[in-house]
């Protein structure tokens, strides 16, 4: 799910936590990931001002998305450093895999190949959504690396999500609800029988799936967020059940 936030250090702290044991992270270690999050957060800011500024000198959401498409792609695909980041870490590279993979596929195999969609305000929604998201995330894990962590970008970090997450979900979703129609007509990235390969796709039908993928995902992604929010903020006791 694209627009999930992923939880705990993510890109790292200083001190984690390995089978209730804290363990410090080395200085090349600490130095690249907050030079990798300092990066990060430049980037979507970067991005953020230059759709700030297009909206205010065109007056309209047509052609945003073209007009940032590349500081989008390389930011967006240069984060999947944080997968190989899951080796130091210690962070499952399961969940981030999936998230950084599916950021990955809302930019790359829909909103870029399906040029049609680019001017949807679902488009834009889910843009905003995720430039605030990650001008958030990548300062709090950026702030907390430095050991100097300001109050505001705490709360930031875990009060936003409450209204952010689901609108940029809704904004996916419509963004591929829109796609199905170009997807159908053309036939794009399907493979159709008989082949070489004797091996089906339907790219139409595999949009569902995903769209139907969010129903049982969202609702667990945000209310572990949720009660995370409620242990960092409040300093409640969570128990986590085992599965």
């Amino acid at each position: 799910m694209a627009s999930s936030e992923e939880d705990g250090n993510g890109n790292g702290s200083v001190e984690e936590k390995e089978n209730g044991k804290k363990r410090s992270l080395g200085a090349l270690a600490t130095a690249w990931l907050i030079f990798y999050n300092i990066a990060m957060t430049a980037g979507w800011l970067v991005l953020g001002i230059a759709m700030a500024r297009f909206y205010i000198q065109r007056g309209t959401h047509r052609g945003l998305f073209r007009s940032v498409q590349k500081i989008l792609k390389f930011f967006q695909t240069f984060a999947l450093l944080e997968v190989v980041h899951c080796a130091v870490v210690h962070t499952s590279v399961l969940v981030t895999g999936v998230q950084v993979s599916s950021r990955i596929f809302m930019v790359w195999f829909v909103a870029h190949s399906i040029k049609q969609i680019q001017n949807e305000e679902s488009v834009i929604l889910f843009l905003v959504v995720w430039t605030v998201t990650e001008i958030t995330r990548y300062s709090f894990y950026t702030f907390n690396l430095l050991n100097h962590l300001p109050y505001f970008i705490k709360w930031a970090r875990y009060n936003f999500f409450i209204i952010l997450y689901p609108a940029g979900v809704a904004g996916e979703l419509l963004t591929i609800y829109a796609a199905l129609p170009y997807v159908k007509k053309t036939g794009m990235y399907s493979l159709r029988l008989p082949n070489k390969y004797n091996v089906s796709f339907d790219y139409y039908y595999f949009l569902i799936i995903v769209m139907f993928s969010y129903i049982p995902l969202f609702p667990q992604l945000y209310l572990h967020m949720l009660r995370q929010r409620r242990k960092v903020l409040h300093g409640e006791v969570i128990v986590e059940k085992d599965d």
